[in-house]
C-alpha cells in the first residue's frame, strides 16, 4: 500500500489530544444530545478536585479514537498498486500535430492530451520509469527514462503543437524497441487518432493505449494550393485552390485572395458536408511575390485557414528536343506558350544552353546536366532496366502529382515499354503490373521525367492528356517553376537551399517575427533550415540576397478533424480507444464510507437505547 497524501498524517498529532481530554475532570452542563448516550456514566461520577483521572476504558473514547484514525487515512488517499518486479517502462506519445489545436475541448486538444499524460506521470510508481516523445513535424524526445516525476511534468510542460501533419511512425519507431522485449512495457498515444501513414507499420503485438481527445469536426480547411500562368493570358497568374469541409453540416464562408498583404478578390462560397470545392483565381503580377488565400470563418482549427505561395514571375523555357523524328511530339512542345523549341537529330555541345532537355527514343553519348525528359532511354546509373513486357495495362497513376494534373490514361493502350526496378530517387507516377511505366523525381539537383515506352507506340498522342502531360513535364521541369517549388515546404519539413560557399551567415526571419541567426559553413553546399512548424511566410537573408519561403499545412487528412474511434496499424491491426480506468486503485472512499458507518452506529445505538 502507498499513499498519495502521506502529509495527512500530521493530523495523527490530534489522537493524544482526544485523549487528553478523556483523563481532564471537568463540570460539564448536561444537554442531551445523541451522543451524550454514552457519556451518561462519566456524568453520574462525582467532581473530583484532581484535574486528571485514570484512563479507563470507554467506548465513546475507542469510537472517535477509530473515527479518527479513519479520517486521516482517507486524507493520506492510500492506494494499492500491481506492481511489476524490476518496475515499467512507460512510453508517452503526445501528438502535436495541427488538429491537436482544434478547440472542440477546452481548452485544446493538446492541452486535454498534456493533462492525461499528466495524471499518467502521477499514477507512477516508484518503480516505473517513463519516455515523453512529442510527435509533431519531427518526432523529440522530450525526456529519456526516468522515474523523476518532475522532471517528466516539466517536458510535458514545455512541449508546443505545431502545423504540421500527423507523424506518428517515426515515434512509434522510436518507442517499439523500448517496449518490445520489456515485461510491463507500454506505449500510451495521446491523439485524436486523425493518423495515416501507417500502413506499412509492424504492430508486432505491442502493447499500445490509445488515449483519444476529441468531440466533434466542425472544421474547414486550405487543402490544396498552386499558382501558374494562365493559360489564356500569360500576362496573368492563375491560382488553384480547394477547400475540403470535414463537417457534417454546409459551410457558408468566403474565400479571400490576396497579394503581398492586399486583397485582390473575395468570393463567397458553399461547401457541403464532408466534401471538397475547387477554385481557381486569376489575379495580374508585375513583380515576384506571395499570394495568400484564407478562409474568412473562424472554426475549430486556424491553422489550415490559411495557406501562402511564392509566386515568381514566369520565363520562357528554352527546350531542345533530340528526337529522330515525332510530330505528336513536337506540336505538343509548341503548343506550350512558354517554351521556345528546337529541334535536333544528335545531342551536341550546345545542350548546356538550354533549360530542358527532351530525349525522344535516343542513346546520347554524354547526358545533359539540365532537367530532362527522357523517353524509352536512360544512364545506368539512373534504372535497372531488367526486361521487355509485352502490352502492359496500366494500372494505377498518381492523380496528385503535379505531373498529372488533369491527365487521365483511359483508354490509353502501349504496345511494349521496358520493366525497371523502381529506383530510389524517383517516384512511379504511372505503373504496370511489371513496373512503373512513368518516374519523376531529382538526381541531386536535376529534375528528371522518364518514360518506359516509346510514344509512337502507343494510343497516348491521340488523347487530349498527351499535350496536357507536355504541358505538365515542362512547367514542372521548368528553372524558375523548381526554384518556387523549393520555396513552398510543409509545415514541420526542411527548407533546402542551395549555397555557393561564398555564404558565412544567414538571417531567418520566423512568421512570428523572430530572427534565428546560423552561421554557415563555406564548404556545405546547401542550407537546411527545419524550424518550420509554425504555418506562414518566412524571411530568409544570405548576404546581400534576400529569399522569401512559405510553410503550409495543406493536408486534407489533417482538415478532417474527426476524432477516431481507433488507430490502424498495417493492414489488420488497430488500437481501440481505451476507457477511462484507474492507473492505481485508491481506498479512501471505502474508508470514508467505514467512517460515516460508525457515526451511524451511534446514533442508532443512541435510539435504540431511548426509544
Amino acid at each position: 500500500m502507498s499513499f498519495l497524501a502521506p502529509m495527512a498524517f500530521a493530523f495523527a498529532a490530534a489522537i493524544p489530544v482526544v485523549i487528553l481530554f478523556y483523563l481532564l475532570k471537568r463540570k460539564r452542563v448536561v444537554k442531551l444530545v445523541s451522543s451524550t448516550l454514552l457519556w451518561q456514566k462519566f456524568l453520574a461520577e462525582s467532581q473530583a478536585s484532581a484535574p486528571f483521572q485514570k484512563l479507563r476504558h470507554n467506548w465513546l473514547l475507542v469510537l472517535q479514537l477509530l473515527l479518527l484514525i479513519l479520517v486521516i487515512l482517507a486524507l493520506a488517499r492510500p492506494f494499492f498498486a500491481g506492481e511489476i518486479k524490476g518496475g515499467r517502462l512507460l512510453v508517452a506519445i503526445l501528438d502535436a500535430s495541427a488538429s491537436m489545436q482544434s478547440t472542440d475541448e477546452v481548452p485544446s486538444r493538446f492541452e486535454k492530451a498534456r493533462r492525461e499524460a499528466l495524471a499518467l506521470v502521477d499514477n507512477l510508481t516508484d518503480t516505473d520509469q517513463m519516455v515523453v516523445l512529442l510527435a509533431g513535424g519531427n518526432t523529440e524526445v522530450k525526456q529519456s527514462p526516468t522515474g523523476n516525476k518532475a522532471a517528466l511534468r516539466r517536458a510535458l510542460q514545455a512541449a508546443v503543437p505545431s502545423d504540421s501533419p500527423t507523424r506518428l511512425t517515426e515515434a512509434l519507431k522510436l518507442a517499439q524497441p523500448l517496449v518490445r522485449d520489456r515485461v510491463g512495457g507500454e506505449i500510451h498515444l495521446f491523439s485524436d487518432g486523425a493518423v495515416s501513414g501507417l500502413e506499412e507499420f509492424e504492430f508486432e503485438g505491442l502493447n499500445v493505449v490509445f488515449h483519444r481527445v476529441g468531440q466533434r469536426a466542425e472544421n474547414a480547411g486550405i487543402v490544396t494550393l498552386d499558382v501558374r500562368s494562365n493559360p489564356e493570358d500569360p500576362t496573368r497568374r492563375a491560382l488553384f485552390t480547394s477547400v475540403f469541409n470535414a463537417s457534417s453540416n454546409i459551410v457558408r464562408t468566403e474565400v479571400e485572395l490576396l497579394l503581398d498583404g492586399q486583397l485582390v478578390e473575395a468570393r463567397p462560397v458553399e461547401i457541403p458536408p464532408r466534401e471538397t470545392l475547387p477554385e481557381v483565381f486569376f489575379a495580374g503580377q508585375t513583380n515576384d511575390g506571395v499570394f495568400t488565400v484564407r478562409l474568412a470563418s473562424p472554426d475549430d482549427l486556424a491553422a489550415d485557414n490559411e495557406a501562402s505561395i511564392v509566386s515568381l514571375l514566369p520565363q520562357p523555357a528554352r527546350v531542345l528536343l533530340v528526337s529522330r523524328g515525332n510530330r505528336f511530339l513536337e506540336r505538343a512542345l509548341a503548343a506550350v506558350p512558354s517554351a521556345e523549341v528546337t529541334v535536333v537529330t544528335d545531342l551536341a555541345d550546345s545542350a548546356a544552353d538550354f533549360d530542358i532537355t527532351v530525349l525522344d527514343d535516343v542513346l546520347p553519348a554524354a547526358w545533359p546536366s539540365n532537367n530532362v525528359l527522357a523517353i524509352r532511354s536512360a544512364p545506368t546509373n539512373w534504372v535497372e532496366i531488367t526486361g521487355r513486357a509485352e502490352a502492359p495495362a496500366i494500372v494505377d497513376w498518381r492523380t496528385t502529382h503535379p505531373l498529372l494534373r488533369f491527365v487521365t490514361f483511359d483508354n490509353v493502350q502501349i504496345s511494349e515499354a521496358l520493366t525497371v526496378v523502381p529506383p530510389g530517387w524517383a517516384t512511379p507516377i504511372v505503373e504496370a503490373p511489371g513496373g512503373p511505366l512513368i518516374l519523376a523525381g531529382e538526381i541531386g539537383r536535376q529534375r528528371v521525367v522518364w518514360l518506359a515506352f516509346d510514344t509512337l507506340q502507343s494510343t497516348w498522342p491521340l488523347r487530349v492528356s498527351f499535350p496536357i502531360f507536355i504541358a505538365n513535364v515542362l512547367d514542372w521541369l521548368n528553372p524558375v517553376t523548381a526554384r518556387a517549388a523549393q520555396f513552398l515546404v510543409q509545415a514541420g519539413a526542411p527548407l533546402r537551399l542551395p549555397l555557393d560557399g561564398t555564404v558565412t551567415n544567414a538571417v531567418v526571419r520566423l512568421p512570428n517575427g523572430e530572427e534565428r541567426r546560423l552561421t554557415l559553413d563555406p564548404a556545405v553546399r546547401e542550407l537546411v533550415f527545419g524550424e518550420t512548424g509554425r504555418r506562414g511566410v518566412y524571411q530568409i537573408e544570405l548576404g546581400n540576397r534576400r529569399f522569401t519561403f512559405c510553410a503550409n499545412l495543406l493536408d486534407a487528412p489533417e482538415t478532417d478533424t474527426t476524432p477516431r474511434s481507433e488507430v490502424r496499424f498495417g493492414k489488420y491491426a488497430a488500437v481501440a480507444a481505451a476507457e477511462a480506468r484507474p492507473a492505481n486503485v485508491e481506498i479512501w472512499r471505502w474508508i470514508a464510507l467505514a467512517g460515516l458507518a460508525i457515526l451511524m452506529f451511534e446514533w442508532w445505538f443512541y435510539h435504540k437505547r431511548t426509544a
